[in-house]
């Protein structure tokens, strides 16, 4: 006899035809008290993503900027030094070794350099970027997320989640349909 593999539930999921109708939704879910949920919507709506909680997140991606920022100008700064006076040291008309001055052009460059890319890698590293499988991709009609339509999906890891008592309560928020996410 085969065995059929049962996966962990991810959540369910409600899809809804326009703006207002998520916004309500999302609104009515907050209220209830559900707080581990995200939504999926065409274009960004601040109403919504104030409410699920991206504004509770930390953003972590400045400080990883700024730290990138420092560590390539003291980079930069150190290895013009270093080249010119220690590694290939040159007496021009009894000048210092160490002027200063000429290295702003390669601190600055390395600044620049290594803020942009710590930026760029911070960001992806803290988003879990990129992610090429998630559980919504498994309902049929998610590929219409990037077109018209926005759906609310409301997550098992919610300590208030209760699978028929969520379905229940999405169908009361008029979804155009709910259904179970497989994890």
């Amino acid at each position: 006899m085969k065995q059929v593999k049962s996966y962990p539930v991810y959540g369910v999921m409600a899809e809804y035809d326009s703006t207002t109708e998520i916004i309500a939704a999302t609104r009515k879910a907050f209220d209830a008290g559900y707080r581990v949920m995200d939504a999926f919507t065409p274009f960004p709506i601040e109403a919504v993503s104030e409410m699920i909680g991206f504004q509770r997140h930390h953003n972590k991606v400045p400080f990883a900027t700024l730290i990138g920022g420092l560590l390539g100008g003291i980079g930069g700064f150190s290895l013009a030094c270093l080249a010119s006076a220690v590694w290939y040291p040159l007496n021009i008309a009894g000048r210092p070794f160490i002027t200063w001055p000429m290295y702003i052009p390669v601190t600055f460059e390395s600044t620049i350099l290594i803020a942009g890319l710590s930026c760029g890698i911070g960001m992806l590293a803290m988003n879990g970027l990129p992610q090429p499988y998630h559980p919504v991709f498994n309902v049929p009609s998610f590929s219409l997320a990037t077109n018209n339509r926005f759906f609310l999906c409301i997550e098992a890891r919610d300590p208030n989640y209760d699978e028929s008592a969520v379905t229940d309560f999405l169908r009361t928020t008029g979804a155009r349909e709910v259904v179970r996410v497989d994890g």
